[in-house]
């Protein structure tokens, strides 16, 4: 069965591998289609014997020619749905399995999924890991079901994998409902007590994980066992877990397990990495220390810390002049080691630092003079050629002075010398640079406005005097983002990055305090009143989707790993720029809301059917570029209820193309934290251009969910948790974009001008006005 499955996969959809067939048979099974003849619960990729539920009836005719040919259309639609229920399906088998049968890949994928549950997220992640052995799936068919009443023993705890539940107190009823990522039922168990209240499913068929009582007590005493930790002064400086594993040590001798580090100071981190990640001989994928410290030290020890105390370490000499040469070598070596691999990582951000300069002159004159004593020739060579990437990188960046500007409609555009294709191309391979201009206005109350220049990365105090002298406003202003909708956000003085951070159709407004509510928007920030469906309809849908995945891919690979953190961790902490970050999300509402503004703009019935058919095949040829950023966008913004609610529309569309958009409503469906999506990127290679807002989501969900310091130590596991999605980008980046354009002797200069240029309407109230407009409610 196994092997008929995939070869239908080779035919019409992509099988990877014989367990998800597995799974996809294994769905079937779930839902009574297929059965086995001793009626066990799982389908096994054995010689076993399986019969279909028809086949049990008695009296149903064998099918006729006319049901074969149907059941063959419907073939590829039936094996993309299986496809789609697979993964869950093949989770559930794994938690049905008794404990001990679990292999190690079963646990991988159950720990995969518990990454992504909320009510997990406080945990540590050897903890789940642990959990994964010890969970098991639980599942009631009915909604009324009592789970445990109020009073009751408590030996276990549950989370909500489908469904949801209320929750019940004597005397006062139903006091809260949990949902689909809530826990209940721990805290019986954490104090030993009788259960508070009285759990039941409102509604039918809910899904549970479920872990008892004996098994979550040796889960926290295992850890506990397992934790070592090294103390200074009485008091710990570094926590490390004790893991199992088949390696190698740093020195090579074979070890059954490895430390990992959980938690420490920031100096004790730094020494242990040094001495223990620097200089290993046998690489260890899954050890991602060094790399998780150097993608996350700006949260915890910026380069103005971390660059002294790198020469402090590498003066080892100077503390320590009884030690041996070879020890004291050693550390050296290390030290320069460390910052090679942190230049090649960090690339430009490293770079641009002015306390990295000024250690690497400090450090370079030191190994000079260090040369003749310790040998260090090859070390001084690698660390003249950091300083000479480094000279080549800031002429690169002060040779030309790049200016932008904040367009008409609100884009970040270069000012060009000259007006060439080629440099239209490379416009956003040239990121924006902190030391860059930008061009922008600055409007007051009655819409009169100064233009005016600042650097990029010019605080929102300096725009303010800036502003304030030219129009001659006097103290006590506040400058103010007025979005299209009336909404009024003000900048704290310290943010950076303001003109690239507005949205949409936002404009900077300056205003004396007491007159904040007097700003209104301007009569163009309501967008377009016509839509551009003609120009749309003459454009090809594979050379639109070509031209956004170029351009988007160029804007993707300007953001830097740090602007995800500067915009999670608080945008005006950092005084840093997110200009490149900005514009990339920025694009993606930009998108959205374009699909919205052509089709309520659109009058005829015939052209938003037009439209509707043109935008779906451009979010198919997104979904094949990889250009999962503009595929969401684009699907999302047909799924707007300004356009869902237009069922006339709909109705016009051809069945096909409505089985192509519920399949793409279904993979950007969000349940399981978005977990279709997920799956679906995992099978992809590099280039890709992930869904930004998700990945932002992640790392949002990383930090409110986890304390960064607890009892004065960092919580290194929430950094290996947001240098895990920093990761993620980098490997969508590890391969270069190279597509041949489509063919056809058509220029792609239209098209590329026009995806460049949108103007877009994103007042959802206008929007939703428009829309009934075209397609009246009906009575």
């Amino acid at each position: 069965m196994v092997d008929w499955l995939m070869q239908q996969g080779a035919v019409y959809v992509r099988i990877h591998s014989r367990s998800q067939a597995v799974g996809m048979w294994q769905a079937l099974m779930e839902e009574g289609v297929i059965t086995h003849v001793t009626n066990e619960h799982q389908f096994k990729d054995k010689y076993l014997f399986y019969r279909f539920r028809e086949d049990q009836q008695e009296g149903v005719p064998p099918p006729t020619f006319e049901d074969k040919q149907q059941a063959e259309a419907e073939l590829p639609e039936t094996l993309g749905l299986l496809l789609q229920l697979a993964p869950d399906a093949i989770f559930r088998m794994i938690l049905r399995k008794p404990l001990g049968d679990r292999s190690t890949e079963d646990l991988e994928i159950i720990y995969e999924e518990l990454l992504h549950i909320k009510a997990l997220s406080h945990l540590s992640n050897s903890v789940k890991r642990e959990l994964a052995g010890v969970l098991v799936f639980e599942s009631h068919p009915k909604a009324g079901t009592v789970l445990f009443n109020q009073g009751d023993e408590g030996k276990s705890w549950f989370i909500i994998l489908r469904g949801s539940v209320n929750v019940v107190i004597y005397g006062k009823g139903i006091v809260c409902s949990l949902h689909e990522g809530d826990d209940f039922g721990k805290l019986a168990l954490v104090n030993d007590a009788p259960r508070a209240a009285t759990i039941i499913t409102r509604e039918n068929n809910c899904h549970f994980l479920r872990v008892d009582k004996e098994d979550f007590n040796n889960i926290i005493r295992d850890v506990e066992a397992n934790t070592v930790r090294l103390k200074e002064h009485g008091q710990d400086v570094l926590l490390l877990q004790k893991i199992p594993t088949d390696g190698r040590a740093a020195d090579g001798t074979h070890s059954h397990y490895k430390y990992m580090v959980m938690a420490g100071t920031p100096q004790k981190m730094l020494e242990h990495l040094l001495e223990t990640r620097i200089d290993q001989r046998n690489e260890d994928a899954s050890d991602t220390f060094l790399e998780d410290f150097l993608l996350t030290h700006v949260i915890f020890m910026p380069s103005h810390q971390l660059c002294p105390e790198l020469m402090r370490h590498y003066r080892i000499d100077a503390a320590n002049s009884r030690q041996e040469k070879e020890f004291i070598v050693a550390n050296k070596k290390r030290v320069l080691q460390f910052v090679q691999i942190w230049a090649n990582l960090i690339r430009d951000a490293f770079f641009e630092d002015a306390s990295i300069a000024a250690f690497l002159q400090e450090l370079q004159e030191a190994v000079a003079e260090d040369c003749k004593k310790y040998g260090l020739h090859e070390e001084l060579s690698a660390i003249s050629k950091i300083i000479e990437k480094k000279q080549k990188f800031d002429e690169e960046v002060t040779g030309v002075c790049r200016r932008w500007k904040v367009g008409a409609y609100g884009q970040i555009r270069l000012l060009l010398a000259s007006e060439s294709q080629d440099e239209e191309r490379t416009e956003f391979k040239r990121c924006i640079k902190a030391s860059d201009e930008v061009v922008f206005r600055v409007y007051c109350a009655d819409h009169t406005y100064t233009t005016i220049k600042t650097p990029v990365s010019a605080t929102a105090e300096a725009i303010k005097r800036s502003a304030a002298e030219k129009l001659g406003f006097k103290d006590d202003l506040l400058l103010v983002e007025v979005k299209s909708t009336s909404e009024r956000v003000i900048f704290k003085d310290s943010e950076v990055s303001v003109p690239t951070g507005l949205s949409v159709n936002g404009r900077i407004f300056l205003t004396p305090a007491d007159q904040v509510d007097l700003l209104t928007p301007l009569p163009e920030q309501d967008g377009p009143t016509d839509g551009t469906g003609v120009i749309l309809e003459t454009l090809n849908s594979l050379d639109i989707a070509y031209n956004m995945t170029i351009y988007e891919w160029d804007l993707f690979s300007c953001v830097h790993e740090y602007e995800l953190i500067y915009q999670v961790f608080g945008r005006h902490q950092f005084r840093k720029i997110m200009s490149n970050l900005d514009v990339f999300l920025r694009r993606f509402n930009e998108v959205q809301f374009w699909v919205v503004t052509e089709m309520t703009l659109a009058t005829t019935l015939s052209r938003r059917v037009a439209l509707l058919r043109k935008f779906i095949k451009i979010a198919a040829h997104c979904r094949e570029y990889q250009n999962m950023n503009s595929f969401f966008a684009i699907v999302m913004g047909l799924s707007n209820v300004a356009v869902s609610r237009m069922s006339q529309t709909w109705e016009k569309l051809p069945s096909k193309l409505k089985r192509t958009f519920a399949d793409f409503e279904a993979l950007i469906d969000p349940s399981r934290n978005h977990r279709r999506y997920r799956l679906t990127v995992a099978k992809m290679v590099p280039p890709i251009i992930p869904f930004m807002p998700l990945l932002l989501k992640d790392m949002t969900f990383s930090h409110e969910g986890n304390k960064t310091f607890m009892e004065g130590l960092l919580n290194f596991e929430k950094m290996h948790m947001i240098a895990q999605t920093l990761r993620t980008i980098r490997h969508c980046r590890s391969q270069p974009l190279v597509f041949d354009p489509p063919p056809g002797n058509k220029s792609q200069q239209d098209v590329r001008n026009y995806i460049r240029n949108l103007r877009i309407i994103d007042n959802q109230k206008r929007l939703t006005q428009l829309s009934d407009a075209l397609e009246p409610r009906r009575p």
